[in-house]
């Protein structure tokens, strides 16, 4: 047994594990338990029956709450149980908040104390009231764009979308007395950085993680600055490899676009804007990576993240916003529909990283898209004067090696998963670590993204949790 969540072993009592109860009480409560090692077995404590007193007496006194401490004995050796419940309401030790997280005790400072007690008050950051900010400050600009999107979609009653500003302002609600909120003000304000430090998106060139070749910065509201974006995603960082189906010209960027404007659309609207720093793009000849100064939901984990999961947005007064434009969904379905954009288009899956800053998510562009200098398109060698003939030769040939490319991928992709399936038939508890170490040839993270395409399919469905759990592969109707 390890020490985890909600338990924490101490040899002998000292007053600076007062710490550890309110960071209990602050998270989801666990038990302290001392007189025992670091490998929870049982040394003994001494002045067990002073101990019963004493620190119930000092958790009140210094931490405002009660406590159950209750005597244990083993193989002749006392040991104390300390049971500390979840509080609603934030715990302080001193004018210190702490908290719980894995098998760790923090302290909370800045904007991750800020996060915090607006939580515990039933608030969010995003919804706290902003002074001399007024109804004519917005953007009208923004505002028509709003009702555009939203016409289109159809998740506002025309009603709704015909009442005036500060009415659309009201049913959104987006105000809270007489003060807009600071999710207004990065919706429709023109400038939100005067309010909130940090509020744009950075994007840049790699020759490699030293050398910038060239970036640009992306201002102004929130439904501007995804616009803008991809735009700039699009046309100035990305390359296209150009075929043709008949007439119609027909581009591939080497990351799907629909996949890439989801991420985007996630990292904004579930951004950190308290973290004061910006979304920050890096792209480089072989991937494109979205990093975002956000914050999962307490204890979750990134394989929590890649499977279905509860909407829990980080800014929900955005996201509603963003929901009734028809810009995301409002079921957690954000992740699930840029691993289908890639499955569908034959892109790599994406992979996502968590660490205490924030969340990164990689792209692997495609091969032979957007790596090489792009060739010229047979409209563009005829108006240089080259013949007829010698464009329709490079036509044929760039969409033969296209198909020849896309055939080989996913036969070598095909074998690679059926070679899982068949692991997982005989081995349902199997890790990624076990397949990788099983199989030849193929790494974790290609596991990871076999095990996607095959969730997608439906071809296996993941049963229980990430650690204990089995993988379940649906009967055929052939079988």
């Amino acid at each position: 047994m390890k020490e985890h969540q909600n338990v924490e072993w101490k040899q002998s009592w000292r007053d600076e594990y007062l710490k550890w109860i309110c960071g209990f009480a602050n998270a989801q409560g666990g038990t302290l338990e001392i007189g025992k090692n670091d490998r929870g077995e049982v040394v003994g404590v001494d002045k067990a029956d002073r101990l019963l007193v004493d620190i119930p007496n000092k958790v009140r006194d210094i931490l405002g709450i009660v406590v159950a401490v209750n005597l244990h004995r083993k193989a002749g050796r006392d040991w104390l149980e300390i049971v500390v419940d979840a509080y609603p309401s934030p715990i302080s030790y001193k004018g210190e908040y702490h908290l719980r997280s894995g098998s760790t005790k923090q302290e909370l400072k800045g904007a991750a104390l800020d996060r915090f007690l607006l939580r515990k008050l039933g608030r969010h950051w995003d919804g706290v009231p902003v002074p001399y900010v007024a109804l004519a400050d917005l953007d009208v600009r923004a505002l028509a764009r709003f009702r555009q999107l939203a016409t289109r979609s159809q998740r506002l009653s025309a009603e709704t979308l015909q009442e005036p500003d500060d009415g659309l302002i009201e049913k959104l609600h987006l105000k809270e007395g007489t003060y807009l909120k600071r999710a207004a003000v990065l919706l429709f304000h023109p400038d939100p950085e005067r309010f909130v430090t940090g509020a744009f998106v950075k994007i840049g060139f790699f020759a490699n993680n030293a050398d910038l070749l060239y970036h640009d910065e992306v201002h102004g509201d929130l439904f501007t600055q995804v616009d803008k974006t991809l735009d700039l995603l699009l046309t100035k960082y990305l390359r296209a490899m150009i075929s043709y189906e008949g007439v119609q010209r027909v581009e591939t960027y080497p990351v799907p676009e629909v996949a890439l404007r989801e991420a985007l659309l996630n990292a904004i609207a579930h951004k950190d804007y308290a973290s004061a720093i910006p979304i920050q793009i890096s792209v480089y000849d072989n991937k494109i990576m979205l990093w975002n100064p956000g914050q999962l939901p307490p204890d979750w984990t990134v394989m929590q993240l890649t499977e279905k999961h509860s909407s829990q947005p980080f800014n929900p007064d955005v996201a509603n916003a963003f929901f009734r434009a028809g810009m995301i969904e409002s079921w957690g379905r954000g992740i699930e529909l840029v691993l289908n954009a890639c499955l569908l288009a034959g892109a790599p899956a994406p992979e996502w990283r968590y660490e205490q800053t924030g969340l990164w998510v990689v792209f692997h562009q495609r091969a032979g898209i957007g790596v090489v200098t792009p060739v010229k398109t047979p409209v563009e060698i005829r108006v240089k004067g080259s013949s007829k003939a010698s464009g329709t030769t490079q036509k044929t040939t760039q969409k033969t090696t296209q198909k020849t490319t896309q055939k080989t991928t996913q036969k070598t992709t095909q074998k690679t998963t059926q070679k899982i399936l068949d692991f997982l038939k005989a081995h349902p508890s199997a890790s990624r670590r076990e397949i990788a170490a099983h199989l030849t040839g193929i790494s974790e993270d290609g596991v990871k993204y076999n095990l996607s395409l095959l969730k997608a399919s439906g071809r296996i469905q993941r049963i229980g949790a990430a650690k204990g759990g089995h993988w379940q592969i649906p009967e055929s109707p052939d079988e």
